[in-house]
């Protein structure tokens, strides 16, 4: 896919929130969860991967050895106000945070940390090309995704895509935030399908750490988020 093309594609609505509170017709985890997870796991994904995001990847992967660095990954991570902070809390590592717009990524403002990057590229098919070239991380962070709240978008959501299986395959601790429980609780059920176990918990964070964190805290909501238990 050209260049253009994959700009095309990148003004769609992608898996990243907005600042409102959570309207949906969906009172409860949605019922057909399991055997959507359970679906993905017997089948092999097999979408075309962008060559914008291949071009990317390409170059994480010949970048990523000589960085001697423990590898975090921040996906849909919008304007990278989260992946500074991430980096601020692990010097040692080092930081990638991926999402696919330009116009957000346009908006990132520069922090004292030197330990991260920021890429343009699509988030599943960017987590295929790291399992195929044996990449791994030590965190994945997954802030506020889209959480798509209409009971027909489940297989937009991140448990409900082709892709969810990738995540056990690229390791390392998983951290979800959400400002819907169903979401999390959603997230919690799915990850024990693919082996993650891990707990689901309302939280108030001690500084947010994106945008809409702030914004959801300003506003009161309660917020969520899944924790995975430490990789053995």
């Amino acid at each position: 896919m050209s260049d253009d093309g994959y700009h095309r594609r990148s003004m769609t609505p992608p898996q990243t929130s907005t600042p409102s509170p959570i309207v949906s017709d969906q009172p409860s985890v949605h019922p057909d969860l399991e055997n959507r997870v359970l679906k993905h796991l017997r089948t092999h994904w097999q979408k075309p991967i962008p060559d914008h995001t291949r071009a990317v990847a390409d170059q994480l992967i010949d970048e990523i050895p000589s960085r001697e660095r423990p590898l975090i990954l921040d996906s849909f991570c919008g304007t990278g106000m989260s992946s500074g902070f991430i980096a601020q809390s692990f010097p040692d590592h080092w930081v990638i945070g991926v999402d696919q717009s330009a116009h957000r990524l346009d908006k990132h403002q520069l922090g004292d940390a030197t330990n991260y990057q920021l890429v343009r590229a699509e988030c599943e098919t960017l987590w295929q090309c790291l399992v195929e070239a044996g990449v791994t991380v030590t965190h994945h962070f997954l802030l506020y995704p889209n959480p798509w709240p209409k009971a027909a978008m489940l297989n937009r959501r991140i448990h409900g895509h082709p892709s969810f299986p990738l995540l056990a395959r690229l390791g390392g601790r998983i951290e979800l935030r959400s400002n819907w429980s169903i979401y999390v609780s959603e997230f919690a059920r799915a990850a024990r399908l693919i082996g993650i176990d891990g707990t689901a918990e309302a939280f108030t964070p001690t500084a947010p750490i994106t945008l809409f964190e702030r914004k959801y805290q300003q506003k009161g909501q309660t917020l969520w988020r899944f924790l995975s238990q430490d990789p053995p």
